[in-house]
């Protein structure tokens, strides 16, 4: 007989890996359940980790530089939990474990955790799983790494489901143009120039990227975001961009900005999440803020609203 999944974040927590691994395969196939609603919002609550993501386009490190963090929270004894947010197969629809398998991690250790999770239709982004996915290693571990595949949407998809979000450039690609034409320079709170090691190519690159958010970022938006040269490969700047992480943490934590921040990405989940089941319409015949009050929680505000929604428009209820 297979295992039951923790009934309570307490007992999620001292379940170790594999409660997690039962809790995260439930997300898959429990849905929209009121049960398991009520406890992804009891977890989401609980979140204790510092949540950090990194997005980019393909090939810039994000991988490596996640081994290189891993390694270095793990030598100050606190627990990761890793979401590698990966292409999702054009035959089955689930993840192509391409990050998953550049992580080098030490399946013994029990205070790291690695899942791959699929775009699904995202299109890079991250799909309702893995923000579910989320909340559960945010209540568990002590830092979340979110990876994104870094196409598509990824970037503003990341930003609505961490507390510091990492944008990684590498020099001669010409990203920072990019970025700025598609409104990305707005979001980051840190921006990682990988491959230093490549000498002046990389510091033409971060003088690039610091023109491209004094122009992109919007008036009143707060201070500029730092810009840390790193290599993975080499070690260089990595002691510096754990660094930038610990005082973003630390600072948004002590001023509040990050339960606003995560208040407001709860609001989100549940917008966002009734626009794509039903479109505008449907969203404009809910109150979000409305649902998020009474039910306590984005995921049991979720599970009530596509119940009145479906009983209204007569379809069926779908998985999450």
């Amino acid at each position: 007989m297979a295992a039951r999944r923790p009934s309570s974040v307490e007992e999620l927590r001292a379940g170790g890996k594999p409660a997690l691994a039962r809790t995260l395969s439930a997300v898959e196939t429990q849905g929209d359940s009121a049960e398991f609603a009520a406890f992804l919002d009891e977890a989401a609550k609980a979140g204790r980790a510092h949540v950090l993501g990194l997005t980019g386009p393909p090939g810039v490190g994000k991988s490596t530089l996640t081994n290189a963090l891993i390694r270095s929270f793990r030598e100050r004894g606190e627990s990761v939990g890793v979401i590698a947010v990966d292409p999702s197969s054009q035959l089955t629809g689930g993840a192509l474990l391409g990050d998953r398998t550049r992580l080098a991690t030490d399946p013994e250790d029990t205070g790291i955790f690695v899942r791959s999770m699929a775009a699904r239709d995202r299109l890079g982004g991250l799909s309702d799983h893995a923000v579910a996915a989320v909340v559960l290693m945010r209540a568990v571990m002590d830092r979340v790494i979110v990876e994104s595949v870094g196409i598509g949407q990824s970037e503003a998809d990341v930003a609505h489901a961490v507390d510091t979000l990492a944008l990684c450039i590498q020099p001669g690609s010409g990203d920072s143009l990019q970025f700025m034409k598609a409104g990305v320079m707005e979001l980051p709170d840190l921006v990682f120039v990988t491959k230093a090691d490549m000498g002046a190519l990389a510091r033409r690159a971060r003088a690039d990227v610091e023109g491209a958010l004094s122009l992109a970022r919007p008036a009143g938006a707060g201070p500029l975001p730092q810009v840390l040269p790193l290599s993975a490969s080499t070690g260089e700047g990595i002691a510096e961009a754990v660094a930038a992480f610990d005082t973003h943490g630390a600072r948004t934590a002590s001023d509040g900005s990050r339960e606003r921040r995560r208040a407001a990405q709860q609001r989100h989940w549940v917008a966002d999440t009734v626009r794509r089941r039903f479109g505008s319409h449907g969203l404009h015949l809910c109150d979000v803020d409305g649902a998020l009050a009474e039910a306590g929680g984005a995921f049991a505000a979720i599970a009530g609203i596509d119940r009145d929604l479906r009983t209204r428009f007569g379809t069926m209820p779908s998985a999450m």
